[in-house]
């Protein structure tokens, strides 16, 4: 969609203009991997309007591959406007323009499997999901158990106002059931499954080999079993047994690894669960351990939380790395503020100055984003 940002805090009713950007939270995940030196598509459709021309030429500019976008003739490109509050407070407003767009038409005819089955990762979210009848048809093909399947990864991101018949919680359930590595917010297990701690969740979720419950500003605790959703040696991940199923562990051995989130001196909340996202998933095509993973998701979260909107320039993977390898302590102290992605890093916990570009690596894992 493309999203128009507030020109200033306050009521949708009070504000007097606003910044045209794009949003989407599945080509907001393609555009960080992609930032970040990863190989990423974005599959889906538009309109045949001039916000679809804005949201190709975009989404390709962040250097996310766009030649499978389909152009909708018949139908226009969703739009939204939104506060700039964290949705999960009272303040929060969100307006959609997108009943009958060009992306609520999506199906298995318009997007089949085949333009997603050569990643490494395809990434799916429950927003895609909420938006049709074919749109639901489309994310339980690209979910449905199959040999060679990529390592699918299900954020629930329930967005309320997007359902409107009381589906949510059994399909949302079902979806994240089908996955290899699922996301979900503490607050939104709660609110849809009556779930109020992440243990009560990782027993909801049996199947996906990698379960991650993020807990807002205090962290992120996750389980993984038997090893599965680390990008293993195949397209599927590793320990994957031709099921779709994520690998899960033959023994049922969970160990729930919880790592705090760093101090982050926050100018927008939006668009922190897609960064969490793209760096837990770019941690994981590079075989990185779960502690490491949730390390890196939170650090990728941290550059989204200091930039007005929803992408921002993600920190250069080297500096990323040392930040992650610190010890618990050093962990623990770190405080990261606005430009500090962009920062010349000479201590581990401050800022520091001089400009660095993301700096691109040339690797060949790919990440698909219908």
């Amino acid at each position: 969609m493309v999203t128009f940002l507030p020109s200033r805090p306050g009521r949708l009713a009070d504000v007097p203009s606003f910044t045209r950007a794009i949003g989407g939270a599945e080509s907001n995940v393609a555009c960080a991997l992609a930032a970040a030196g990863h190989r990423a598509k974005w599959v889906g459709r538009v309109g045949g309007d001039g916000f679809g021309d804005h949201l190709v030429d975009a989404i390709g500019g962040h250097g996310v591959d766009v030649t499978a976008v389909g152009r909708d003739p018949h139908r226009p490109t969703g739009i939204y406007f939104r506060t700039d509050e964290d949705r999960a407070t009272d303040a929060h407003e969100v307006v959609y323009y997108r009943a009958g767009s060009a992306a609520s038409a999506m199906s298995p005819a318009t997007v089949p499997y085949e333009s997603v089955a050569g990643a490494r990762i395809l990434h799916l979210t429950g927003i895609t999901a909420a938006l049709s009848g074919d749109c639901l048809a489309l994310v339980r093909e690209l979910t449905a158990p199959r040999p060679g399947r990529p390592l699918v990864s299900f954020d629930v991101n329930h967005r309320p106002a997007l359902w409107r018949d009381g589906d949510a919680p059994g399909v949302l359930l079902g979806l994240a059931r089908r996955a290899d590595v699922v996301f979900v917010g503490a607050d939104e297990a709660e609110r849809l499954w009556g779930l109020g701690d992440a243990r009560s969740v990782f027993e909801a979720l049996p199947e996906p080999g990698t379960v991650v419950v993020k807990l807002g500003g205090t962290g992120a605790v996750a389980v993984e079993r038997g090893g599965a959703g680390r990008g293993g040696a195949d397209r599927g991940g590793a320990d994957r047994d031709g099921t779709g199923r994520g690998g899960a562990d033959r023994e049922g051995t969970e160990t729930p690894v919880l790592v705090p989130a760093p101090r982050v001196d926050v100018v927008s909340p939006i668009g922190a669960g897609d960064a969490f996202a793209a760096g837990f998933l770019s941690a994981t095509l590079r075989g990185l351990d779960l502690r490491t993973r949730l390390r890196h998701g939170h650090l990728m979260a941290a550059a989204a939380l200091t930039v007005p909107g929803d992408l921002a320039v993600p920190p250069r993977r080297d500096r990323v790395d040392r930040l992650a390898a610190l010890d618990d302590a050093a962990w623990g102290t770190l405080h990261l503020g606005p430009g500090w992605t962009e920062a010349d890093e000479k201590d581990p916990g401050r800022t520091g100055e001089g400009p660095e570009g993301p700096g691109r690596t040339g690797d060949d894992q790919e990440v698909r984003t219908p």
